[in-house]
């Protein structure tokens, strides 16, 4: 079984009298310590799905089973504790809270688990280290350049452990030098610690970087193909 099984998922909303289906009946598998990433034109569904992984959207219609857990069943408590314990989400801006050092802001989901202050400490300090940016742990939010805001971001995303990782355009604001950067923290999570990375991208350079790359048309899969480099590193 794969970690992640979407079967005939669709997500439909209304607008008007027209009613809009950026998911249309897409299946789909990924396997546990896999990266993919989701390429296609703006509005075939790519961020669509990124939210139905994480347990942000729900679909319409269709199944999405992770792990075994078909989250589409799950109760508003309990699909909050488990996208707590299982997705880490990286956003296009960032989204970081501009009154919070970069500690606070990495720290702020461990405070929905239950764990002695000294433990998030600790957990707070690894997550910076992994991503190289402990030395600014101090700095708020405007005090940093727009890399080393996604570093922040990323180990915000992966401090309290999760097994998925998605990212929406994670290097679309920034400059190519801390593009590169940045894939190569997405590159050593996946390589080294085994999460399973999910990346939406406009950017075939940032696609390279995963293992697959998945182009999605009005909301289907419409293409696959494999980076032999990234998958045998």
């Amino acid at each position: 079984m794969s970690l992640i099984e979407c079967h005939n998922l669709t997500r439909e909303y209304r607008k008007g009298s027209e009613a809009i289906r950026p998911l249309d009946g897409l299946d789909l598998a990924i396997d546990e310590g896999d990266f993919v990433a989701l390429m296609g034109p703006s509005g075939s569904g790519k961020t669509t799905l990124l939210n139905l992984i994480a347990g942000i959207d729900a679909p319409t219609s269709g199944r999405l089973t992770i792990d075994g857990v078909e989250i589409t069943h799950l109760g508003r408590k309990r699909l909050a504790a488990w996208r707590s314990r299982t997705v880490g989400y990286i956003f296009q801006l960032y989204n970081l809270v501009p009154v919070l050092t970069a500690f606070e802001n990495v720290e702020l989901p461990l405070l929905l688990h239950a764990m002695t202050r000294a433990e998030r400490r600790r957990r707070v300090h690894e997550a910076l280290d992994l991503v190289g940016i402990a030395d600014r742990q101090s700095h708020f939010p405007r005090q940093l350049s727009g890399g080393q805001e996604q570093r922040v971001a990323i180990a915000r995303a992966i401090v309290t452990d999760p097994r998925i990782i998605v990212a929406d355009e994670p290097t679309g604001d920034l400059d190519k030098p801390s593009a590169t950067a940045i894939l190569g923290v997405l590159t050593d999570l996946n390589a080294t610690l085994g999460k399973t990375i999910i990346m939406v991208t406009h950017d075939p350079l940032a696609a390279h970087s995963a293992r697959r790359v998945l182009h999605l048309e009005k909301g289907r899969l419409a293409a696959e193909a494999q980076n032999a480099q990234a998958g045998a590193a």
